[in-house]
Parts: structure tokens; sequence; C-alpha cells
């Protein structure tokens, strides 16, 4: 297994192509933790069948898990994070007080250098839930660090127009989305329940195109990583504490 260009950075997935596993010792790896986010509550249609978004996501888990075994992995289900009916963000919250489990959530999206947001389409949007669980959180949280786009529907066009709008949500919460994309149309006739590949379609194919992707995220977040154990870009630029009119030109 070999560097890119002397670069200290390894690609782990097919057309790089260097399996990482959870054994293997290269010198210059870093292993990343990654932050699945389910953006989906919905248990009926559409899109059917119901939480399409699961097989998607666990699809996502599966190839992470199986071409890059050395990176941790974790889900992130909307469905477990139920919000209150009158909106207060966990950054409005003194943090004794804030709820338990936005706390132990903010921490873990504190600590990951990566993200990857899973999403259905919603006319022309992306999902409801995505937003309003993301939007409880800081950007200081995300910031600095890549997300990548995985969209989905039951129809032909697999999320794709969702997906723009995410960029640019991405982008501003400061998580910045890699180029590549992923887009699953008729998701339904794609993945079983478990997440594995329904009978007739090829495995390697999907993992290949699902890997552009994932390869993309892996690589800016080893050298955001990098680059920010050198130079803490909190102390470079000052994060947003109490309005934001601090954004505000002169």
């Amino acid at each position: 297994m070999q560097e890119i260009n002397g670069s200290g950075l390894t690609p782990c997935f097919r057309g790089a192509m260097v399996r990482v596993g959870p054994d293997d010792s290269i010198e210059g790896v870093v292993s990343m933790k990654f932050l699945i986010f389910l953006g989906t509550v919905r248990d009926s249609s559409p899109p059917k069948p119901a939480r399409l978004g699961e097989r998607v996501a666990k699809a996502c888990l599966e190839c992470l898990n199986e071409r890059c075994a050395g990176h941790e992995v974790e889900l992130i289900d909307a469905l477990d994070y139920p919000m209150e009916a009158v909106f207060k963000p966990h950054f409005s919250y003194l943090k004794s007080k804030a709820p338990p489990a936005l706390n132990t959530l903010a921490e873990k999206i504190a600590s990951a250098d990566g993200y990857i947001m899973v999403s259905p389409e919603y006319n022309h949007s992306m999902s409801p839930a995505l937003a309003n669980l993301l939007n409880h959180f800081g950007s200081s949280l995300f910031s600095y660090k890549p997300s990548a786009i995985v969209t989905y529907s039951a129809g032909q066009w697999g999320g794709m127009r969702a997906a723009v709008g995410m960029r640019t949500f991405l982008s501003e919460l400061g998580c910045l989305p890699v180029s590549a994309m992923i887009h699953v149309p008729k998701a339904q006739d794609v993945f079983a329940e478990n997440g594995a590949l329904q009978a007739g379609e090829d495995k390697e194919s999907w993992f290949d195109y699902l890997g552009r992707t994932f390869n993309q995220l892996i690589w800016w977040a080893q050298a955001a990583k990098a680059y920010a154990d050198e130079v803490d870009p909190h102390k470079m630029v000052r994060d947003f504490k109490t309005t934001p009119s601090e954004r505000n030109a002169p």
C-alpha cells in the first residue's frame, strides 16, 4: 500500500485503490471518524417503502466498513432525536440545561472528522427533518471539516434537486461538501431492507460509485485534520458566539 505522491495520505476505494483494514499498519494513514446522518423520519409514503433512507444509509455503512474498515463510522438517525414543538437550538441552552441527547450528539459532531448527509427529496428540497436536526447545532461544531451528500428517491431522479440545495446549506454550516455526490434513483429496487444489493444489482459497480464520493471525503478529512493540527482554524477565524451581527460589515 502506497502513499499518494508522497503526501502521507492513502486512498481506500477501488479506482484509487487501497483498502485499509483494522489490522493494517500503514505509516502516514490517520483513522478518521465519520457520522452518517439519516435525514428522514417519515413512516409512511411517499416515497415507498417507508423509511427508504434506512436502506441507503445501511448500504453506505456496509461500503465504508468493507472498503475502509480502519475508519470509525456511526449512524445518526433523525428519528432518535425527537425535537421539541417549540424550537430551541442546542446552542441556546446553558450546557448544563440542554437535553442530554443533544449534548451527546453535539459532542459526537465536534469530535467527528467528516459527515455523510443522507436525504430524500421533498418538493425539490432536502428533508425538513434533517435540516431541523442540523439547525440545532452551531456551525462551529461542523466547521473546517468536509461533508458528502447522498440523496435517493423512489422515482427516477435520485433526489438530485435536493442535493443542489444541500450544497448551499452545508457550506453555510461550515462542513463544505465534496464535489462528488451520490444519487440513488428507485432505491427500493437497488437496496434491500438490510442495505444489501437486490438480486441483479452489481455490488462492485455500486461500491465503486459510492466509493468515488467517499474517497473524496476521506482525502479532505485527512488533509483538514492534518492542517488543523498545525494551525487551529478557530483561532484564525473567530467563531460567532453571541449574535449574527458579528458577521456584519462595518
